[in-house]
């Protein structure tokens, strides 16, 4: 067991600030020593926040890898260079989170996969769904087989008028698509997960650019720019998985909708049924009547690491660093997210060629 793991952060952008550097500094078990940015103040500023007393900065990550007592890295940066930094960083000692998705495309995942094996250090995906309560709580619920063989399934990822507009986020070539690789993989991810299947056979799909060129849109965060909205606006994908099972799955960052659900499931099995729809709910049938179970979250959760919070973020973190410094079992392990990918890239090759994608061809 190593008592503290020195931490180094390549991407000091949005999802640093807003989900993994708040959550590593609650946890008593990491230091966080370096920081990296193309953007040298944005490093800087974080350093000042919550880096040690001697924590360095740099523009370059190749250089904070070089730091032979860095321990872990997580990568968050534009999803077009998750996959070389994360090999880069595996190779060069150091145990990875990266930021989802797992990469740009399967390829680029599978070559990360291969580093992790090929190096025998850690590398799982920013997952943080998983561990929110109502996962955790449905999770068990699948475990012990009270939905029986669950054979439908349907992952949501729909806002109405949600469309971020900082970063990179409409910019294909950096991002590989829009609401489908950004919001869609979460709720796959949560999906494939509460099945435990992650062989797929077929994959049909749809992607649609209908909204993004309208300009003065209502938003959440304010117009888009229809002339840099170079991403699907919503899009489709039925999978068929080898045993026979089926989903679905919906993702929008702008549609027309009024049914709106973000990193959520519905899941249909031969003994019962549950959805994340409002709040979390078991449906069934016992002595010949319907029932619908509506469970209470809010009575306290379960502590799964030393301390660990409600907070899904940082759950995961905790659960993260507790896998490298005890050397346990990954929550969420890369094979689970490569399949993720190899999905959503095959839904996106689907929609441009109008042909279903076989997996076994």
């Amino acid at each position: 067991m190593t008592e503290t793991l020195r931490i180094g952060i390549i991407g000091c952008g949005g999802i640093a600030n807003g989900k993994h550097l708040p959550a590593l500094s609650k946890n008593k078990y990491v230091e966080l020593v370096a920081f990296c940015d193309i953007i040298e103040e944005r490093a800087e500023e974080a350093k000042q926040k919550y880096g040690s007393e001697d924590a360095k900065v740099y523009t370059d990550y190749r250089k904070l890898i070089q730091d032979a007592s860095i321990d872990v890295v997580h990568v968050l940066t534009p999803n077009d260079s998750h996959s070389y930094i994360s090999i880069d960083s595996l190779e060069a000692g150091k145990h990875v989170m990266c930021e989802k998705p797992m990469a740009k495309t399967a390829a680029e995942g599978r070559a990360m996969l291969e580093a992790a094996k090929r190096t025998g250090l850690k590398l799982s995906i920013g997952y943080n769904n998983r561990f929110r309560p109502d996962s955790q709580y449905l999770k068990q619920v699948c475990v012990q087989g009270e939905l029986g063989e669950i054979y439908y399934a349907k992952a949501h990822a729909i806002r109405r008028r949600a469309v971020p507009t900082w970063g990179v986020f409409l910019d294909e070539e950096k991002q590989g698509g829009g609401p489908l690789i950004d919001i869609g993989t979460h709720a796959l991810d949560l999906t494939l997960w509460m099945m435990d299947n992650y062989k797929p056979v077929s994959v049909t799909g749809s992607v649609f650019h209908k909204l993004g060129s309208k300009a003065n849109s209502a938003n959440a965060w304010g117009p888009w720019d229809p002339a840099k909205f170079t991403v699907e606006d919503s899009a489709v994908g039925f999978i068929k998985m080898a045993n026979g099972a089926t989903i679905t799955l919906e993702a929008s960052w702008a549609l027309n909708s009024l049914e709106v659900d973000e990193a959520k499931c519905t899941l249909c099995g031969t003994e019962g049924g549950a959805d994340m729809k409002n709040g979390l709910r078991i449906n069934g049938e016992i002595n010949s009547r319907l029932f619908v179970k509506e469970i209470d979250l809010s009575a306290g959760g379960v502590a799964f690491y030393d301390g660990a919070s409600e907070r899904d973020i940082d759950v995961e973190c905790a659960a993260w660093i507790n896998a490298v410094r005890n050397d346990t079992e990954l929550v969420v392990k890369p094979e689970q997210a490569l399949v993720v990918t190899e999905i959503l890239e095959a839904i996106y090759q689907s929609a441009r060629t109008g042909e279903t994608v076989y997996f076994d061809r």
